[in-house]
């Protein structure tokens, strides 16, 4: 006797995939409509949160010692030792990492009650990560400035996406899962008492 599970299990897949790429399709459009029209020509919203990186990334640095300051004439300037050593550019204050990791959960399958939660500490992670890659950043070009351009443009680039591609599988592996019941602490017997 043969069972419908593969087929029924073929479309029930074919509607999660269809169900994702509409509500990611759907979140682009609000990503370039809300920010790629209106809030980046804005500009307030990408100068906050560099600013907000700067000053994170100085306070790591003199918490473990460095001479750093904040630019008093550029907000988004790490100064090492009163010297100019990293800016923090739209590009790299986090704003698209965040959508892309928030885009995922959002677009994955999975229970809401857990993406309530898993959403904002993921990106609570994802802006720790990026203040300590600006302080990396920063105590690189103060010690060894031929290998900056290398590092910001590769090492740290594999490092902050490894970590969202880790966070992803977190997710879809473990946590988009429905919570499964309780097994039993005895398994049940079939077999008549002796």
């Amino acid at each position: 006797m043969q069972t419908s599970t593969p087929v029924h299990s073929a479309a029930s897949g074919n509607r999660l995939l269809f169900r994702f790429l509409l509500v990611a399709g759907i979140m682009y459009l609000g990503w370039f409509f809300g920010y790629e029209q209106w809030l980046a020509h804005d500009g307030r919203l990408d100068s906050a949160l560099c600013t907000q990186i700067t000053r994170a990334s100085v306070a790591v640095l003199r918490t473990v010692g460095f001479a750093a300051t904040v630019s008093p004439t550029y907000a988004s300037l790490v100064l090492m030792n009163g010297q100019p050593s990293v800016i923090v550019g739209t590009p790299c204050n986090g704003l698209v990492l965040y959508a892309l990791f928030g885009g995922f959960v959002l677009a994955f399958p999975g229970p809401w009650q857990r993406k309530l939660w898993f959403i904002p500490l993921g990106i609570a992670l994802i802006w720790c990560l990026n203040v300590v890659r600006v302080a990396a950043l920063a105590i690189n070009q103060h010690y060894a400035h031929e290998s900056l351009d290398f590092n910001h443009h590769y090492t740290f680039l594999f490092v902050v996406y490894g970590f969202i591609f880790g966070l992803w599988m977190l997710w879809a592996r473990r946590l988009a899962l429905p919570a499964s019941p309780p097994l039993p602490l005895h398994p049940p017997t079939d077999a008549p008492g002796a």
